[in-house]
């Protein structure tokens, strides 16, 4: 299938304020808004979406209505976190491994493609190197990473954070989102692990009021360092812009990334490899 591959997005999110799209959904998904959404996704050329899941079944009536826009649509339902962690925002949450394991059994009766694991919070924009909670153990996260392979599932994970995302990488996580403040020697040993920076939903942190330019423009620059580090290498990077977080817009937010990427690597061929590795990985089981 030609056309680009949105490697992640949340189509219940509207680009401009989650508390607003999540209280649109929240008694159920409204279809005229997914499909708003999907038909910009389409109208940007996107012929495959991934999304990062949601607590209220966006996704999945996304996923159900995706081919009338031409989009192959890969969902994990919702994402898991640990409870009292970052995550809340797009799933639900689990206190120990039973009620884990719970989860990826409601996600797969749901209809999941793959499952997505919270390992860490988000940037602290204001602060340079600072995360917004800590990170899960690593052992925590080698044994919910292995249970969901038991299950039959990829992995997606949510990671920021030089130690998480080495335990992430150690764990053979399939994919790891955003990637914040990687370690030189990880970017350089990817290994089966692939990449989707999201490099467009920080960059859209700059001249909002109540961040740093300063801490947004460091983090993006060492970012970009690592993502040349890991293409010199051969690892496998992928373009997914986070569409619908605040400031990327479906469709035109995954343009921006695509445009942010090829800059920083020097062209397109890292990130139509990456993608296709990607597009193969996180297949829709319908």
């Amino acid at each position: 299938m030609g056309g680009l591959a949105e490697c992640h997005g949340h189509i219940f999110m509207n680009g401009q304020d989650y508390r607003t799209a999540a209280a649109l959904h929240r008694n159920g998904p409204v279809e005229s808004d997914v499909r708003a959404h999907l038909a910009a996704c389409r109208d940007a050329g996107i012929t495959y979406f991934r999304d990062g899941g949601d607590a209220w079944g966006v996704s999945l009536l996304a996923a159900r209505l995706a081919g009338e826009y031409g989009i192959r649509y890969a969902t994990p339902a919702f994402a898991i976190h640990r409870q009292g962690r970052y995550g809340s925002i797009v799933g639900h949450g689990y206190g120990d491994l039973k009620e884990y394991r719970a989860l990826v059994a409601q996600a797969r009766a749901a209809g999941a493609d793959f499952i997505k694991l919270m390992f860490s919070g988000v940037l602290d924009c204001v602060r340079y190197g600072g995360v917004s909670c800590p990170p899960l153990p690593g052992a925590e996260i080698r044994e919910i990473v292995h249970i969901a392979h038991q299950e039959g599932f990829p992995v997606m994970a949510h990671v920021n954070g030089p130690q998480a995302i080495r335990d992430a990488l150690e764990a053979g996580t399939d994919s790891i989102e955003h990637g914040f403040y990687m370690a030189p020697d990880c970017a350089k040993a990817l290994g089966s692990t692939i990449w989707v920076p999201t490099h467009a939903a920080i960059h859209a942190f700059l001249g909002r009021p109540g961040f740093s330019d300063q801490v947004v423009s460091q983090a993006l620059a060492e970012q970009a360092e690592r993502l040349r580090q890991a293409a010199a290498s051969g690892g496998t990077i992928a373009a997914g812009s986070d569409s619908g977080a605040v400031g990327v817009p479906h469709g035109a937010g995954l343009l921006q990334e695509r445009a942010l990427l090829e800059e920083i690597l020097g062209g397109t061929e890292v990130l139509a490899q990456g993608d296709r590795a990607l597009m193969e990985r996180f297949c829709p089981r319908r």
